[in-house]
């Protein structure tokens, strides 16, 4: 059975934040997920850690956090990882992000290290196909992603979800207890049916602002002094799924001072979803270096 975390919020930045905690011991671990999801998308990934403590954050906009207008500027979700690193003591715990969840857990940790005075709060790094791009790709908002903001956003149910979205790329490729987290929890009641935990417009203003010369954070990434793995995805299902090729520059890992690659042709840009034991499997293996 899987274990069933605790939530509190947490004022950062000015907007308050859902925090999941998965009570135990041992190296903290701490996951933050991509744009559009929520942090309930990790539950089948820590159900392979019973015992230890595991925390994961729903971003803004995102989940039960709050959800300020838009624009979303992506350096706000870095500072936000920093603040709650901050504000629940972390230390020596690792970051695992996915996606946008990537580039914020990467920032944070730069930020959390630059101000720390004792032992930094991240000892390691877990990027899952994080959007950080190659530097010259950082030319100014995207208003290509404006169609995600026309996504269906009233359902009858979670269940009506899951079933639309079954035999659906790219759900289809997804594990089932993932599938049936991301829409139990990516939904919020409202009167007899159910919308979306980010809202569409909320979603479309995240993915326009990815390639912003803001969201550039190569300074930051030099300043990483902690190991750092990062899992690139290397298959396509089409030219239609473009949502499934892997945002990350291809030679990021070798920015970090101590950084690793692992390229996984099997899999599309939603690997957490795909084989939460894989990811799983490749944090224990980052705690083992420790």
């Amino acid at each position: 059975m899987l274990r069933a975390p605790v939530e509190s919020r947490v004022l950062a930045n000015g907007v308050e934040l859902a925090l999941w905690e998965w009570p135990g011991q041992g190296r903290p671990v701490f996951f933050y997920h991509g744009t559009g999801f929520h942090a309930r998308i990790w539950d089948q990934v820590i159900a392979h850690f019973p015992g230890r403590r595991c925390f994961a954050l729903d971003a803004r906009g995102h989940g039960r956090s709050s959800k300020p207008a838009p624009p979303y500027v992506w350096r706000n979700f870095g500072a936000d990882v920093a603040a709650v690193a901050t504000s629940l003591g972390l230390s020596g715990a690792i970051g695992v992000g996915h996606s946008l969840g990537g580039h914020a857990v990467t920032l944070g940790a730069a930020l959390t290290a630059a101000s720390a005075r004792g032992p930094a709060a991240f000892s390691a790094l877990l990027l899952l196909d994080p959007v950080i791009r190659s530097p010259d790709q950082y030319v100014g908002p995207s208003k290509r992603a404006q169609y995600v903001a026309k996504r269906r956003n009233r359902w009858r149910s979670p269940e009506e979800m899951v079933e639309n979205f079954s035999d659906r790329s790219p759900f289809d490729a997804w594990d089932r207890g993932v599938l049936r987290d991301y829409c139990q929890y990516g939904l919020a009641p409202a009167g007899e049916n159910y919308i979306l935990a980010c809202p569409p417009e909320i979603e479309a203003s995240v993915y326009e602002a990815s390639p912003a010369m803001e969201s550039n954070i190569y300074a930051e990434i030099a300043t990483i002094a902690v190991p750092v793995h990062v899992i690139r995805a290397g298959r396509f299902r089409d030219h239609a799924n473009a949502m499934g090729a892997s945002p990350t520059a291809p030679d990021l890992a070798a920015r970090f001072a101590y950084g690793a690659d692992t390229l996984l042709t099997e899999h599309l840009h939603f690997i957490p979803m795909e084989s939460p034991q894989r990811v799983a499997k490749f944090v224990m293996d980052l705690d083992a270096l420790l």
